[in-house]
């Protein structure tokens, strides 16, 4: 039994190895095509709650492995305290299971609110205004909110007015930033990296320096974030003085420290404690992945360009971003793996594309785009396959055309930005289906041809600007980053 296993296994690649080059390269091409093909998914538009858009928040439209997805949506209310007008609705912060698109609210009095993570429970981390002013920012106040059994939960703070939660874990413990009432030349008073669970708000410490926030917590309770390491001025990728990624455990903190440069940035976190980042190399004149394995700092490499970016992180420890290629002109996604790079590629003639969600099968998405500012094609790749326009998705008698992919879960179910004729953006979920051929049930496969206006040959506001939302993002993000700089800054925050 053991012989016949050994040549079962090793005939394909003695095979492969005498084949002409052409040859493995054309049975290479068959194989991903095939593995393409396999897959359909139908495509779910998860609406608004009486506004135009519903995608593309201060986060994006996140889907946990129940098929539960968070988000965010414009109201019909007015918000009186308008940052960028025209658009002055109220947005609020989501929740969509199983065709039912709920508003989760505000803090009492408030007007703005959205969530940021959701775990397998249904519980949400998000933020909300609660009604008060911040005249030192010139902005509504926000809070650091958990969305449980309908109600939103302030989770406090240190003595200081504003403050954010940015993930959760499945256990119910929210991290985030709040800040205190200890004076700060940044931001007025100090924000604090904070862990909270059971009701209790612990303050994690800091690298040093008097500001810091947690951006992600495993299911073990460690978490990962960064922190000012001292108050020397210099451009760490945004923030104002030197700044390092941090990760916690136990009550500890640990410096996850650089790759010669003067600053790294987290971006992943899994529960194997590896962390997931950004640094730059020694001479700070370019940025490169890393991955940080419980005190060994491990250089990604590049596609050939000077700089690199992680987006994702799954617990197998493989990574995905996107790189730049030799030149520094063009940029794509790509796949760290197993101490090998894996360039993703983009859609049709797009020249550059970045990959924003990964699941543990270390299938992909992202967008494909114009390198400046234009999301032009949604995209899914998985390992053996080709990268997938996911407009192919998209039925014939929709007017979506699918620009970004988000998040992935570990059943394959994808939230996504679509954009409508009008430039208005509404999140999509697509839901993987069977193996039937038949589209009668709304399930498309990737040989389905795309629509023309799913092609991209027509002229396309600039990304994620609509009539109605004329501002980079949306217009709460906006309203939310003037109050709050350190928001503005933070990686788990913006892409």
């Amino acid at each position: 039994m053991k012989s016949r296993t050994f040549r079962c296994f090793v005939a394909p690649i003695l095979f492969a190895v005498t084949m002409p080059a052409q040859l493995v390269a054309q049975a290479q091409s068959a194989a991903q095509e095939q593995n393409n093909q396999n897959l359909r998914y139908k495509l779910i538009d998860l609406g608004t709650l009486g506004g135009p858009n519903s995608s593309e928040g201060p986060r994006f439209p996140i889907v946990n492995n129940r098929g539960v997805v968070a988000g965010a949506s414009d109201t019909l209310l007015t918000d009186p305290n308008c940052v960028f007008p025209p658009n002055c609705l109220d947005l609020h912060a989501t929740q969509w299971d199983r065709g039912t698109l709920t508003d989760l609210g505000t803090l009492p009095d408030g007007n703005n609110s959205d969530a940021n993570a959701i775990n397998s429970r249904g519980q949400i981390a998000g933020l909300s205004e609660n009604g008060l002013f911040d005249l030192l920012f010139d902005s509504p106040v926000t809070r650091p909110v958990l969305w449980e059994s309908g109600q939103a939960i302030d989770l406090g703070d240190f003595g200081g007015p504003n403050g954010f939660a940015n993930n959760i874990n499945n256990r119910g413990q929210v991290v985030g930033g709040v800040q205190s009432d200890i004076p700060d030349p940044f931001f007025g008073t100090q924000f604090r990296p904070f862990l909270w669970g059971n009701g209790i708000l612990r303050d994690l410490g800091t690298l040093g320096g008097p500001d810091a926030a947690v951006d992600f917590i495993n299911e073990s309770g460690q978490v990962a974030g960064f922190s000012f390491v001292n108050l020397t001025p210099f451009d760490c990728f945004g923030f104002p003085v030197v700044t390092h990624a941090f990760f916690w455990e136990r009550g500890k903190i640990k410096d996850v420290g650089t790759l010669g440069g003067t600053c790294s940035i987290d971006r992943a976190l899994n529960n194997r404690g590896q962390v997931a980042g950004f640094s730059n190399l020694a001479g700070d004149q370019s940025a490169h992945p890393f991955l940080w394995d419980h005190g060994t700092m491990i250089d990604l490499g590049t596609l050939g360009g000077s700089s690199g970016f992680v987006f994702a992180m799954n617990d197998a420890g493989d990574v995905a971003g996107n790189s730049y290629l030799l030149g520094d002109e063009v940029r794509h996604a790509v796949l760290w793996r197993r101490g090998k790079i894996i360039d993703l590629g983009t859609i049709g003639d797009d020249p550059c594309s970045d990959a924003h969600g990964m699941n543990i099968r270390a299938q992909i998405v992202g967008s494909s785009d114009d390198c400046v500012e234009q999301e032009l094609h949604g995209f899914l790749w998985q390992p053996g396959g080709s990268m997938i326009d996911l407009n192919a998705f998209v039925p014939p008698d929709s007017d979506l055309t699918i620009t970004d992919g988000h998040t992935i879960n570990d059943r394959g179910e994808i939230t996504a930005s679509g954009m409508l004729p009008n430039g208005d953006f509404h999140a999509i979920l697509l839901v993987p289906c069977g193996t039937n051929p038949s589209d009668s049930d709304g399930c498309r496969d990737t040989t389905a041809p795309v629509a023309m206006h799913n092609n991209n040959r027509v002229s396309r506001p600039g990304q994620h600007k609509s009539t109605t939302n004329p501002s980079m993002r949306r217009p709460f993000g906006n309203s939310m980053v003037r109050g709050n700089p350190l928001v503005k800054a933070l990686p788990g925050l913006t892409r």
